[in-house]
């Protein structure tokens, strides 16, 4: 199928053969298939998308659309068919000419049409073209549409891509190139190992379709990822703390707790040696603790965030200041751990406690007055679909949250390694951030709803106050010095949202620094790989565009920069510490066993 001359590309009988007991095999595991998805394990429709009341208005809209400006109506028309009637014509010429030619014009270029028979080849240039004609007739029409609810508008703009990204040609065997060259140049082996590996994600997830991202054979916990040597020196029903061993001689006198988000798992801090954040700052001469939480079943059902905030946060920093004798800690949240650390921080306002001495956030949501990306799944007809799911499994399981989040990025998470696995036949890559990505935790039903009902929906701990044990936690609390570490193409915590909560805390001294790229790998970007660069602007009375506008430009990590911040308030340099003590006996070491339990139901 590339250029190849007849001979090449014309099988020979014994390729035939071989092609034909392959797609034998297809048949045998077409059959097994078919058992998976007899049996799968269902969840609430409400979690695939809007309920057909939402198109039924966008379609009332767009016809009413049409009624009073139809000349816009007739324009989108006029062009989608004089488009597709244009590029119907140039095909027709083509292959008037009696042999395959490339078109003059082979279109716009698009990363997921890489392979050149997409612009060499008449039929699947033809095929691209007509892909992107209909991708923009829908995507104009869709953006059109005025007489509908801003919240609705944003919901359909976004099922819409949806549709736009699952119609693409390359998500098709007949109209990929390359699997089609790939099952021809294995004899159809490809298409056997691609069904094998969707039967087998299908099977590891009870029915429900998981795109593998990586290879789980590459990676072992403790051995070739979480190997920072340490030990679990505490343990409650909630998470495990692990403090890790020292590798200077002396070490700053406040120790370093580390708050990591209970949606994955904590080693997304601990990957490698080289990219490791938990090891360069023991490195630094930081003592540093982390909290590994527990992966929820469904007795957990009851659990809510006053238990994180009771059996994690304040049990952690008691037990870190047993250990270590210091009467402060300074404590890192990241993302859903970060939100929590600031109604932690409200909590021990309110109550005169000053254990904590410094905050950092890094990726934290406080203000959700803008819900970005997010605000497709959280519209009422949703959240009911997962507080319904909850009532039936007692947890939200990691696979709806994985869903959720990859549909955000679909084509880089569902839809590119799907063709990959699926079509190509290959083996997920061995991927230290995408094995992470994969080891999801389930969320306790009574948390998941106080965080998506009161924080997300409500706002109220922007809004008012968000009541929690017997207190209303307000931002204006928070008051201990404070550094927030944002990202600049996060679809999950938007730098701007995530610098509109920094400004409403109460403290004085603040710092907000905003890295290169996103939610993941803006944070994990250690000083050796100088791959991302930051930005930094002391007056966080401006806007966030303005402070973005007036921002100084800074090359390499944001690593260094937070831990000369971090160390002016770490204290004097001690004597080395040992993980626990006797009254805190060693019991395993890190990675510990919490973080080794897979999420299933």
């Amino acid at each position: 199928m590339t250029t190849h001359s007849d001979s090449d590309v014309i099988p020979s009988g014994e390729t035939l053969e071989r092609m034909t007991e392959n797609l034998q095999k297809v048949e045998e595991l077409s059959e097994r298939l078919q058992r998976v998805l007899t049996n799968r394990q269902t969840h609430n429709p409400a979690l695939d998308g809007p309920n057909q009341e939402l198109f039924g208005r966008a379609a009332q809209a767009y016809w009413a659309e049409a009624v009073n400006n139809p000349a816009k109506v007739f324009e989108h028309q006029m062009t989608y068919w004089a488009d597709t009637m244009k590029q119907f014509v140039q095909a027709q010429q083509e292959l008037a000419k009696g042999k395959l030619t490339a078109p003059e014009d082979p279109g716009p270029k698009d990363r997921r049409f890489a392979n050149p028979l997409w612009e060499t080849h008449p039929y699947f240039n033809y095929v691209k073209k007509q892909y992107l004609i209909n991708a923009e007739a829908l995507t104009t029409a869709v953006q059109d549409v005025t007489d509908l609810d801003p919240s609705e508008k944003n919901r359909l703009t976004y099922f819409a891509r949806q549709i736009v990204d699952l119609m693409s040609p390359t998500n098709f065997l007949a109209t990929n190139p390359d699997a089609l060259e790939k099952a021809l140049e294995t004899e159809g082996q490809s298409l056997v190992q691609g069904l094998e590996n969707l039967i087998h994600d299908l099977e590891a997830n009870k029915g429900e379709l998981v795109v593998k991202l990586a290879d789980e054979t590459a990676f072992e916990l403790g051995r070739n990822i979480a190997t920072t040597p340490g030990k679990v020196i505490f343990r409650n029903r909630m998470m495990e703390l692990i403090q890790y061993t020292a590798t200077t001689e002396e070490v700053h006198k406040t120790p370093l707790v580390i708050f990591p988000p209970w949606i994955n798992k904590f080693y997304i801090l601990d990957l490698k040696a080289q990219n490791s954040l938990v090891k360069w700052l023991v490195d630094q001469g930081h003592t540093v603790f982390v909290v590994s939480w527990v992966n929820p079943d469904p007795t957990y059902r009851d659990i809510g965030m006053e238990n994180y905030i009771e059996d994690g946060y304040l049990t952690a920093i008691a037990e870190i200041k047993g250990i270590t004798g210091e009467k402060q800690v300074n404590a890192i949240g990241y993302c859903i751990a970060g939100t929590t650390l600031a109604l932690t921080l409200s909590l021990l306002k309110q109550k005169g406690d000053k254990s904590v001495k410094s905050a950092t956030f890094f990726t934290a949501l406080t203000d959700f007055s803008d819900q970005g990306e997010f605000a497709p799944f959280l519209t009422n007809d949703f959240i009911d679909g997962i507080e319904e799911e909850i009532e039936d499994k007692g947890v939200l399981p990691s696979v709806i949250m994985a869903r959720t989040f990859s549909f955000l990025r679909s084509n880089d998470l569902i839809y590119g390694p799907a063709i990959k696995s699926y079509m190509m036949g290959e083996t997920p890559p061995a991927f230290d951030l995408l094995y992470w990505n994969g080891d999801g935790a389930n969320l306790p039903g009574k948390m998941s709803m106080q965080y998506l009902r009161g924080l997300c929906q409500r706002d109220e701990l922007a809004r008012g106050g968000f009541d929690l044990l017997g207190h209303k936690l307000t931002l204006g609390d928070v008051d201990v010095p404070l550094c927030a570490i944002a990202c600049e193409t996060d679809h999950i915590a938007a730098w701007k949202d995530s610098y509109r909560g920094i400004q409403q805390m109460g403290s004085k001294d603040k710092t907000f620094i905003m890295t290169q790229s996103g939610h993941i790998a803006g944070i994990v970007n250690p000083p050796t790989r100088n791959k991302y660069g930051h930005y930094t602007n002391p007056d966080l009375k401006l806007d966030y565009a303005d402070w973005l506008a007036g921002a100084d430009f800074h090359e390499g990590s944001w690593w260094p920069r937070w831990e000369s911040w971090l160390k002016k308030r770490a204290g004097k340099m001690i004597p080395a510490r040992k993980p626990g003590d006797s009254s805190h006996p060693v019991l395993c070491d890190a990675p510990g066993t919490y973080v080794a339990k897979k999420a299933t139901l």
